[in-house]
């Protein structure tokens, strides 16, 4: 364990920018829904109202978790039941960055030559990662607090989200251990997180429809959140799962870890072929074998959400029959007339969002094959750097289309809209554009801030919606490009603001380029 205070405020060095700025981000979003709620539903009568509608939806429960009560607080933790989702994807690659992707990139070994123990590392990313989730946790139970709701609900929201960043950063360090690589480590725990949502929405929607297959949820962290109960009857005890839990992995991680070889891994790594096929001999064909599984993941789990989206639609019209708060809400959000079609403008917006950050991830592979080093020995033959990057920016520009059309006919199908929507969905790709165009403009320009990407998508995501819902000034909500874009269906279609964001992407796009093809390469 030596050297372990020192690498992990070398960690916190690392990321001074980002982890605050996700920290901030999901701190107001909490907050957002709070104001909302109370905007929709002002008095008593209205939040029973929206209860006794919802109360026995599996549809919702799948996507929120069950809904305990007709409080302020309770509609609040049931509104917030996806961020547990968000905090423990983030808690488990904060762990893999820091420990299976240091190996990789060799940074590791330079560490550990120094007066470092073996297992120094690993527990500096783990503690940096649930010091995260605990701070996250504190400043929604103060904020939410904050605004009139009780205190004991805000800090069992709050710790719920912090044990469920715990136990998946705990995951992470497991999953670190086993394979050879950072992405398939961030494989190995993204499949364990999704399992644990499936769990999730399973056990809830049987319990809601009064199924017997409730146990489910117990299986799962992101349930053990929910069953904390924030605001409708506080159970404390259930955040001793989450820190037994995470307890037991941290010390099966460090058990792991022990029985390997730095750089090594316990999974077996399955060899190649001895001679790369025919279709390799393309940078483009090079770039489609790296980005396709990254392409199929996003599209599954997109379409699968727009399915559950979908099938939402079918309750909304019953939802604000009888209030005018709430279909005003939503006609912020987007679309026409009808209260259906403002749904899903806004769900068509929530997708956008989506779709910009695979657009993100797609582009980012530049800077991830660069900083591993696989990038040099592709541009020592006759590819150019133009080449090799236009192949992998080939994804963040056509990916997204393919992502944004499956999703589009799969809400639809759900909805009873069928193909009506793909033009709704692909009307978001001039935004989506623009973040990866931003996104190469920083992999040449800055690589070593290449990841501040993520931070821009962040902050359009806070914009789009919290400040819609919040009615933030104009001019600020126009830092975002999703809100230039017409909100479909229902709303007017306008064809300058897109032409206006897709000259914003080509231009940012091509000065990336250009700065790529004159800058060193590699950098550190």
């Amino acid at each position: 364990m030596t050297g372990t205070w020192s690498l992990l405020r070398l960690v916190l060095r690392r990321d001074r920018f980002l982890m605050p700025l996700w920290i901030v981000v999901l701190t107001v979003a909490p907050l957002g829904y709070l104001s909302s709620i109370e905007a929709a539903y002002p008095d008593a009568a209205a939040r029973q109202h929206f209860y006794d509608l919802n109360v026995g939806s599996a549809t919702f429960a799948v996507r929120n978790g069950p809904l305990y009560g007709p409080s302020a607080g309770e509609l609040l933790a049931w509104q917030c039941g996806f961020i547990p989702v968000v905090v423990g994807l983030i808690a488990l690659l904060t762990v893999v960055r820091h420990t299976r992707t240091e190996e990789e990139a060799g940074r590791r070994e330079l560490t550990g030559a120094t007066v470092v123990g073996r297992h120094a590392g690993l527990v500096a990313a783990v503690l940096a990662a649930c010091g995260a989730c605990l701070v996250y946790g504190l400043l929604v139970a103060l904020g939410v607090s904050a605004q009139g709701v009780p205190v004991a609900g805000a800090l069992a929201l709050g710790l719920g989200f912090t044990m469920t960043g715990w136990v998946f950063a705990a995951v992470g360090a497991v999953a670190a251990q086993l394979t050879w690589g950072a992405s398939g480590a961030r494989g190995i725990g993204i499949g364990l997180l999704v399992l644990a949502f499936l769990l999730r929405a399973a056990g809830d929607s049987s319990e809601t429809t009064g199924g017997s297959a409730g146990w489910l949820a117990w299986l799962s962290p992101i349930g053990w959140a929910h069953r904390l109960r924030p605001f409708a009857g506080e159970r404390w005890w259930v955040l001793l799962l989450g820190v037994v839990s995470t307890g037991l992995l941290v010390v099966a991680a460090a058990a792991l870890s022990a029985r390997r070889d730095l750089g090594a891994a316990l999974l077996p790594a399955r060899l190649g072929r001895p001679a790369a096929k025919a279709s390799l001999r393309s940078p483009l064909a090079l770039a489609w074998r790296l980005q396709r599984g990254t392409l199929l993941v996003w599209t599954v789990c997109l379409a699968l959400v727009g399915l559950l989206m979908g099938g939402v639609a079918q309750n909304v019209s019953d939802m604000v029959r009888d209030n005018k708060a709430v279909a005003d809400v939503f006609a912020r959000l987007g679309g026409g007339g009808a209260v259906m079609d403002a749904y899903l403008a806004g769900t068509m917006t929530l997708f956008g969002l989506a779709a910009a950050g695979y657009a993100v991830q797609a582009t980012l592979k530049l800077r991830a094959e660069e900083a591993a080093g696989r990038a040099e020995p592709v541009l020592a033959t006759a590819v150019g750097r133009l080449g090799w990057a236009a192949a992998h920016l080939v994804f963040a520009l056509l990916g997204p289309a393919f992502v944004l059309a499956v999703t589009g006919l799969a809400t639809g199908l759900a909805s009873g809209d069928g193909a009506r929507l793909i033009p709704a969905a692909l009307a978001q790709l001039p935004a989506v554009w623009v973040l990866a165009g931003l996104a190469a403009a920083l992999t040449g320009f800055l690589p070593r801030f290449a990841a501040a990407a993520w931070g821009l998508l962040g902050a359009f995501l806070l914009l789009s919606l919290v400040g819609s819902a919040l009615r933030w000034n104009d001019v600020v909500l126009g830092i975002s490009p999703f809100q230039h874009l017409p909100r479909l269906p229902g709303g007017t279609f306008s064809v300058t603001p897109l032409l206006w964001l897709v000259l914003i992407a080509a231009a940012a796009g091509t000065a990336g380029l250009a700065a790529l093809r004159r800058r060193d390469m590699p950098v550190g």
